[in-house]
């Protein structure tokens, strides 16, 4: 099976370029980040946990040209630097992974946290280019005061067309809330990503998948050398 992009399920219900331009907030929430040993945080409510982050995302791309032109270099210390200490990449690389992340040994569940990121980042940087007076506008927060996961819901507004659906799952933990899963127009990615990668295992096991996603980003890297 060759892995692809979670662009074909979302391909249904809007156009290539509004596609681009949500996947630059899905580069702003998944893509992606880990960090096991976060330093503690004051926590922060999680809707303004998501306005305060887009909102630093979307202007570091206004201010750089090297991230407006996809230099990976650049997207990569802009999701260590403002992305890592917000996402619960773990948690999220292991629900994508399903029932098969048990089996796993410690070492394949790093690789496929690297991996995972790699392929998360490589396929949205083009998103980053078309950022310009996009804005994240988030919805009223509908959880209870002690709720420890909630969902996000927010629009993404400017451009052309339509406002476009983006929501987040994020859970709370002892250093502040994390996000562990996004939904973009009704998809939701980690079940995107879970399909693909139950096929490979069951055809390949661990780490064939491992092997697949190693593939697919250098075949990612050399596309965008070229």
């Amino acid at each position: 099976m060759t892995l692809v992009s979670p662009t074909r399920p979302v391909a249904a219900v809007m156009n290539r370029r509004r596609w681009w331009i949500t996947s630059a907030a899905v580069a702003l929430a998944a893509t992606l980040a880990w960090q096991p040993h976060a330093r503690a945080q004051a926590m922060e409510a999680p809707d303004a946990l998501i306005q305060r982050v887009a909102t630093e995302v979307f202007e570091a791309v206004k201010r750089d040209p090297a991230l407006r032109n996809g230099d990976i270099a650049r997207i990569m210390e802009l999701v260590d630097s403002r992305l890592m200490p917000h996402v619960n990449f773990e948690r999220m690389t292991a629900s994508a992974v399903g029932r098969f992340w048990r089996q796993a040994t410690p070492e394949q569940r790093q690789r496929l946290m690297e991996e995972f990121k790699i392929l998360l980042v490589r396929t949205y940087s083009g998103a980053l280019t078309l950022i310009r007076d996009q804005t994240l506008v988030i919805r009223p927060l509908r959880a209870a005061p002690d709720a420890t996961e909630v969902v996000v819901r927010s629009e993404i507004r400017g451009g052309k067309g339509d406002p476009i659906q983006l929501d987040y799952r994020l859970e709370k933990t002892p250093t502040g809330w994390k996000v562990y899963d996004l939904n973009v127009m009704g998809v939701w990615l980690v079940e995107t990503y879970r399909t693909q990668f139950a096929q490979e295992i069951a055809a390949k096991g661990i780490d064939g998948l491992i092997a697949a996603l190693a593939e697919r980003n250098r075949a990612n890297a050399n596309a965008q050398r070229s």
